[in-house]
C-alpha cells in the first residue's frame, strides 16, 4: 500500500466504518452512512481542533506576509528580477508559516481525495480489504444514503450542492465580520465568487462529500459564534465594572 492508502485513507475509512457499525448497535433506527459521516466529520474536526488553533494564531502573521508581497509588487513592479529575489528573502524569513500554510493545503487536498474514494468506491466494496481484522464484522452492502433513503451517497445531488454553497458564504461572511483585519475588496470577491465555484466543483461530486463538507462547515461556524459570544461576554463584564466602579466613585465623592 501507498503511504497515502495506509497512513491516512485506511484509518479514516476504518474509523467511519465502526462509526457506522456503533450507530447500528445503539440507534438501529438511525443507521445510515448519512448519519454515520456527520459524527465522522465532528470527530474528524475535533482531532483538527490542535492545527485550527495553530493556524489561527499564524493568522495575523500570514496577513502580514500578504501585505508585505502587495507592497513588494508594487514597489519592483518594473524589476521583476529584483521582485523575484526580494519575494525569496521574504519567504525565508517566514519559513515556519509557509510550512504550516504549505501542509494545511495539502491535507486538505488529501482529504478531498480520501473523501472522493470513499464514496466512489471504497463503500462499495472495492476497499473492503483495508478493514482492520480486529474490526467488528461489517456488513456486505452499507446503506449508503442518508435520510430514509432521500439522498444516495454515492451520487451529486443538486440539493445538498445548494445547501454546500449556502453555508459556504455563510462561513465566509461571518468570518469577515469577526475578523480582526479589514475587509478588502479581494475578500469580498472571494465572498462570492468561492460559493459559485464551489456549486461548479462539487456538481459531480459523490453527496457524501458534500454532506462532510457541510457538516465541517456548521462546525466551524459554531466555533466563530462561540468566540464572538465569549468576547462580548468578556467586553460587556468589563463595561459593566467600568460603570460599577465609576457609580462609587461619585458615591465616594458625593458623602465627603
Amino acid at each position: 500500500m501507498g503511504i497515502f492508502t495506509q497512513f491516512i485513507y485506511q484509518p479514516f475509512f476504518n474509523l467511519l466504518v465502526g462509526i457506522y457499525w456503533l450507530l447500528g448497535q445503539t440507534v438501529p433506527q438511525y443507521t445510515d452512512m448519512g448519519n454515520a459521516v456527520i459524527i465522522f466529520t465532528i470527530v474528524f474536526r475535533i482531532l483538527w481542533i490542535p492545527i485550527s488553533i495553530s493556524s489561527s494564531r499564524g493568522a495575523k502573521e500570514r496577513h502580514d506576509i500578504s501585505e508585505k508581497i502587495n507592497e513588494i509588487q508594487k514597489i519592483y513592479a518594473k524589476e521583476p528580477l529584483k521582485e523575484k529575489e526580494e519575494m525569496k528573502k521574504l519567504m525565508r524569513r517566514n519559513r515556519r508559516i509557509v510550512l504550516m500554510s504549505t501542509f494545511n493545503i495539502l491535507f486538505q487536498v488529501m482529504v478531498m481525495l480520501m473523501l472522493y474514494r470513499i464514496f466512489t468506491t471504497g463503500l462499495e466494496g472495492a476497499d473492503f480489504h483495508l478493514i482492520y481484522k480486529w474490526m467488528p464484522p461489517h456488513p456486505e452492502h452499507f446503506n449508503l444514503t442518508w435520510l430514509n433513503g432521500r439522498f444516495d451517497l454515492t451520487h451529486p445531488s443538486w440539493q445538498l450542492n445548494i445547501v454546500n454553497s449556502v453555508v459556504i458564504f455563510t462561513a465566509e461572511a461571518l468570518s469577515g465580520l469577526l475578523s480582526p483585519f479589514p475587509t478588502g475588496r479581494a475578500d469580498l470577491l472571494t465572498l462570492f465568487i468561492l460559493p459559485i465555484a464551489a456549486f461548479t466543483f462539487f456538481a459531480f461530486m459523490p453527496a457524501g462529500k458534500k454532506l462532510f463538507v457541510i457538516t465541517t462547515l456548521l462546525f466551524s461556524i459554531g466555533i466563530m459564534l462561540a468566540k464572538a459570544i465569549k468576547i462580548l461576554y468578556y467586553e460587556s463584564r468589563s463595561r459593566l465594572r467600568k460603570v460599577a466602579y465609576s457609580l462609587i466613585l461619585d458615591k465616594e465623592k458625593k458623602e465627603e
